[in-house]
């Protein structure tokens, strides 16, 4: 059998050799210290015996036998060869008793190098086994702004917690997410009971996702699996066959193929850019041409919380502005079940679904994903999911007016940021508001507190006792005179609060506009022509976003305030012109007029004039790391800065 089998190897080098020449590429299997110096490989940490996945298995330490193979690890030489021999004594070693003996190799951006047992690996290889034991050195990179090097020390950080080397992802930020949907802390160790049933699963999902083709993204394995899980969750995934998960990956398949895309995002900025209706949008599944059922999913009640109300007005606003034309129906209290509450809609005949909170996205894209002919709208940033629609409004523009009022106002240059979780959006608006304060006071100086570190009232304490009186935290369009902790801008001293002026949220005029949008097809015209998630990221040009004032702000103020709204509406004044400055001392968007909605979106960095840091998980309190584990910015998941490798990660 062995003779038959090294024929089917050398026929597939064969074929692969041709195939590499044709690309204009090596046909050979590259060699490690042909790209890094023997300084650097000297260098290396001992990791003991390893299982290396086999697949991550890709070349040979030292030129001596790269030539014996293709660079599919095949064999390339002739059959009367002594090296084709010894190919085919381990073949049948392999199928009398198995390979056992470990190899010996080194591992460089996670993938590994053989110095010891090329032809193992290639046996192996040939039997499509998962892996093979070796004994490991390890050579880290030196550390760079390259993204291959950022995630490969994000690896190194997971590997030291979990094990887990076989997994690859091709975005920033995705293994602290996996861990975190996996349901464990930034930092917590995984068991050896965890480790076995996720690898399990890992390779069950990778046979159903290979038998859709799914190799033949430019995407990983990782990427897939992370999209599957943010849908069906892992638990479910535990228990699900290869067969099911392949059913499931039909219905996903456009969410798994969209992370293939650098650029997975289109922003909607303006409701002007509405694209018209298409032919192919007048055969796409819209609501019934009756009675339009809309759904309001909330994560708590008008009565208890300032960001239900808001959302609660708008309800409101549009069925009074359709009136007989649409019927809309608020659920409130979603948290304990939210798919159930999202399905009970969908039974009681809502084909549009506002779901108005980032909490409430996963269970968003579950719904969507099992139920296409409806419109689901989830109320969140940055957000790469193409079943569901994302909204949300640029805030910052009205952080950057309220930054440039208060720098007017301090006469100590000290002005005090309570923000409430580290999620796509928030970051932008506390740059803007520390960018607006240094353009009224050049010295002005923000000092950041989280209400989800320390709570609210602990957070605005502590900058009071900073001897800071101009203060900016949790934002309703209400002005709650007995609350002490909802407040927009206010001048805090002791007991003491004045009001100055608010950010406020036109829900209405928001819900109003995709309303109209639904009834003439552009939303759907939309949804049709782009391949894209959409994210429809509105400001003060269409309405949504504005700033009241109270009775203690003088007229001159509200003045400046107003002169600075217009210039935003009219695109005079930008918020985010460049250089942007960060703590470090970073310049970002060099070259550039301003930054574009995508970098704003996705800040996860602090402007110069700003005191405090980016909380990082395990700080946040338990409602903190709900939120962030939903719609968190990457940095906001990670724990202690790793080191440079030592201790075996």
């Amino acid at each position: 059998m062995s003779e038959t089998y090294y024929k089917e190897a050398l026929k597939s080098a064969q074929k692969e050799y041709r195939a590499c020449v044709f690309k204009g590429k090596s046909p050979f299997l590259p060699v490690l210290d042909e790209f890094l110096s023997s300084e650097r490989v000297s260098t290396g940490i001992d990791l003991g015996l390893v299982q290396v996945p086999l697949e991550k298995i890709v070349g040979t330490k030292t030129k001596g036998r790269s030539n014996a193979f293709a660079a599919n690890f095949m064999p390339i030489l002739d059959e009367d060869t002594e090296f084709a021999t010894k190919w085919k004594r381990l073949c049948d070693a392999h199928l009398s008793e198995g390979i056992h003996d470990p190899i010996k190799a080194y591992e460089y951006m996670n993938r590994f190098y053989v110095e010891e047992g090329n032809k193992r690996v290639s046996v192996l290889k040939f039997f499509n086994a998962d892996s093979i034991a070796a004994m490991v050195t390890r050579i880290l990179p030196e550390k760079t702004d390259d993204i291959e090097v950022e995630i490969y020390y994000e690896f190194l950080t997971f590997y030291k917690l979990s094990g887990i080397n076989f997994i690859d992802f091709s975005k920033k930020g995705s293994y602290a997410r996996l861990q975190m949907l996996l349901g464990k802390e930034a930092d917590e160790e995984w068991t050896e009971n965890e480790r076995k049933d996720f690898t399990a699963v890992y390779y069950r999902f990778k046979h159903a996702y290979i038998s859709k083709d799914g190799d033949k993204l430019n995407s990983t394995v990782g990427d897939a699996l992370l999209s599957y899980i943010k849908v069906y969750g892992y638990p479910e995934l535990k228990k699900t066959e290869a067969a099911d998960i392949k059913k499931n990956l039909t219905k996903i398949w456009e969410e798994v193929s969209l992370q293939q895309d650098e650029e997975p995002i289109e922003i909607m900025s303006d409701p002007s850019e509405a694209k018209k209706p298409s032919v192919l949008s007048k055969v796409l599944p819209v609501i019934a041409p009756t009675v339009y059922k809309v759904a309001f999913i909330y994560d708590g009640t008008p009565e208890s919380s300032g960001w239900v109300h808001e959302h609660e007005k708008g309800r409101r606003h549009i069925q009074r502005i359709f009136e007989d034309k649409i019927e809309t129906k608020a659920y409130p209290n979603a948290m304990d079940n939210p798919i159930e509450v999202i399905e009970q809609a969908i039974k009681d005949g809502c084909k549009l679904i506002f779901t108005t909170t980032p909490r409430l996205l996963q269970a968003s894209l579950r719904a969507a994903v099992e139920n296409p002919e409806v419109v689901i709208m989830n109320c969140s940033l940055n957000k790469s999911h193409r079943y569901i629609r994302s909204y949300y409004t640029r805030m910052y523009e009205a952080k950057f007016i309220l930054g440039a009022l208060a720098g007017s106002l301090t006469e100590s240059g000290k002005l005090g940021y309570v923000c409430d979780y580290p999620i796509y959006g928030q970051i932008a608006a506390i740059n803007a508001f520390a960018i607006g304060a240094q353009m009224t006071d050049p010295r002005a100086k923000v000092y950041l507190e989280w209400s989800a570190v320390k709570g609210a009232k602990a957070a605005a304490e502590a900058l009071e006792e900073r001897d800071i009186h101009i203060i900016s935290t949790q934002d309703t369009a209400r002005f709650l005179e007995d609350d002490r902790n909802s407040f927009g801008l206010s001048y805090v001293r002791g007991d003491t609060l004045d009001l100055l002026a608010n950010p406020v949220w036109n829900w209405g005029v928001y819900y109003e506009e995709i309303m109209r949008r639904i009834l003439d097809k552009s939303m759907q015209s939309e949804y049709a022509s782009s391949s894209k998630a959409l994210n429809y990221y509105w400001g003060m040009s269409a309405g949504v976003v504005d700033i009241v004032y109270s009775q203690h702000l003088t007229e001159a103020s509200k003045r400046f305030c107003n002169f600075l709204k217009e210039s935003i509406k009219h695109d005079l004044c930008i918020p985010f012109l460049t250089p942007i400055t960060t703590q470090s001392g970073e310049k970002i968007g060099a070259g550039q007029k301003s930054l574009s909605l995508d970098q704003i979106i996705s800040m996860d960095y602090l402007v110069e004039n700003i005191i405090g840091t980016i909380p990082r998980y395990e700080e946040l309190s338990p409602m903190g790391k709900a939120t962030v584990d939903i719609a968190g910015i990457e940095k906001s998941l990670d724990t202690a800065e790793n080191d440079e490798g030592g201790d075996g990660v």
